[in-house]
């Protein structure tokens, strides 16, 4: 079955509202909820939340010899902040999951198939 990526963007220097412990685990309930409806129909493959851009080390090739960098690979306003790996039939099955997950964590969904590799 085709696997797609489900990668949740979020904007730099975006603000959410601080929120209390108790209101952290209120909103991670519909996260969860639909993290478990994903495992039980066998959408589901793998999933991740990253940290901040800043977080990030580059590695590259330059002139022969391998280079390390702090911060994001490119300065942009928007960055990966998480994604899910999920298995679906065809793309608009992999578009109605999205659907469900941008209307549970508020953020926009890019869905992007992987590329079959031979053997």
């Amino acid at each position: 079955m085709p696997q797609y990526l489900l990668s949740v963007h979020s904007a730099a220097g975006e603000t959410r509202q601080t929120m209390t412990e108790e209101e952290m685990q209120q909103a991670w309930q519909p996260i969860l909820a639909l993290e478990a409806e994903m495992k039980s129909s066998g959408t589901w493959v793998f999933s991740g939340r990253l940290h901040e851009a800043d977080a990030a080390t580059v590695v590259r090739m330059s002139d022969g010899m391998v280079l390390t960098t702090d911060g994001p690979f490119v300065e942009a306003k928007e960055h990966l902040g998480g994604f899910y790996i999920i298995e679906a039939v065809d793309l608009d099955a992999a578009l109605a999951w999205a659907s469900k997950v941008t209307r549970v964590i508020m953020a926009p969904i890019e869905v992007r198939p992987f590329a079959e590799t031979s053997g």
